[in-house]
């Protein structure tokens, strides 16, 4: 029998890759993802893209956080917002003299995808709380954790109750099936400053205390779909 797990609070997308996203109240979901979620990126001369850190694929760019991103019901316009809130005109001019970079540029995703690692993130209120409770003197939302649903649990739910769903399926309310795979490893961008939210390194030291720098729940899309807030999340 199905079980209910929860209820979509708050759906993000994130259009242009490590900058802030866009609050949704319903979206459409295909085998990559949400519809528009990091299609974007600044990418440099290198082909690496903007991130917190450095890796193979990603080049840091400290102050990404600090810029918004939205799409509206246009996927081929992205509109980059300043630090102030303000839509940019140009994004890539813009781009090249905030982050004094004259190789950057914002680009569309091609033949390799954005994803640092699976399409759709699920974070619980239930482990959300936790890391409030663990760190009570950080400034904590789902920002810092960047999901693409927040999903409202059930008073007595666990922490981390995200990790019982790996190997298995769930069904949200307009018919969108994933399949949830792992939890995200979490790094210094867990801390990172951003606007509301102040440095604060002492979550990711109490995540990688408790569960291994682990959290959420990643998944593929099983079935393309519609996603709406209230939708409630269904284990089979």
């Amino acid at each position: 029998m199905a079980e209910i797990i929860g209820v979509v609070e708050r759906l993000w997308r994130y259009p242009v890759k490590s900058t802030g996203g866009e609050l949704l109240d319903t979206v459409e979901v295909d085998g990559r993802g949400l519809a528009g979620d990091r299609l974007y990126a600044v990418r440099d001369g290198s082909g690496k893209l903007g991130s917190g850190k450095n890796t193979r694929r990603f080049r840091r760019m400290d102050g990404l956080l600090r810029l918004g991103s939205r799409l509206g019901a246009r996927i081929d316009a992205p509109e980059l917002i300043d630090p102030l809130g303000t839509p940019v005109a140009d994004p890539t001019a813009f781009l090249r003299a905030y982050l004094e970079q004259d190789d950057v540029e914002l680009a569309r995703e091609d033949a390799v995808p954005h994803f640092d690692q699976l399409p759709v993130s699920v974070l619980t209120t239930a482990t959300l709380d936790w890391v409030r409770a663990a760190v009570p003197t950080a400034v904590v939302d789902e920002r810092r954790f960047r999901p693409n649903v927040l999903l409202r649990t059930p008073p007595g739910t666990p922490p981390f109750a995200e990790d019982a769903w790996f190997g298995r399926e769930g069904t949200l309310g307009g018919g969108v099936r994933l399949a949830f795979v792992r939890a995200s490893e979490r790094c210094a961008m867990s801390g990172t400053a951003q606007p509301g939210l102040p440095h604060a390194p002492e979550i990711l030291r109490a995540i990688t205390r408790a569960h291994g720098t682990r959290l959420d729940a990643l998944a593929t899309v099983a079935r393309p779909g519609r996603l709406r807030l209230g939708d409630a999340l269904t284990l089979g």
